[in-house]
């Protein structure tokens, strides 16, 4: 009687910016899990990834919902990090500089038609 492997490893890859990828794509697992969660099938989501093998896909679901909640805590933490990253760099811009020169070519344009 052949053996049978009773373990699988999930395809996914942590990168060094802390982001978990699916397989050696770029895709990450949140954009799977965010699809997957809308309603996407496992065919749907390769249409929108075609990088990514159906086999692929059906292991990063199948780890997601096997380990649910610690995947739900990656994502809430990678929401909260995204968000200190929009605030950071919105409170760096200097938009009123940006706004003057914008209406500064404007009135050049319309100056010089």
């Amino acid at each position: 009687m052949a053996l049978i492997e009773t373990t699988q490893q999930a395809p996914l890859t942590l990168w060094e910016d802390g982001s978990v990828r699916i397989g050696n794509s770029r895709v990450t697992l949140d954009s799977l899990v965010h699809e997957f969660n809308r309603g996407s099938t496992a065919e749907q989501i390769q249409d929108d990834f075609p990088s990514l093998m159906l086999r692929e896909i059906y292991g990063a679901i199948a780890y997601y919902l096997d380990h649910k909640e610690r995947i739900e805590e990656y994502l809430r933490n990678r929401e909260r990090e995204a968000e200190e990253v929009r605030q950071f760099v919105e409170a760096r811009q200097d938009t009123d500089s940006l706004r003057r020169r914008i209406r500064e070519r404007y009135s050049q344009i319309r100056a010089n038609p």
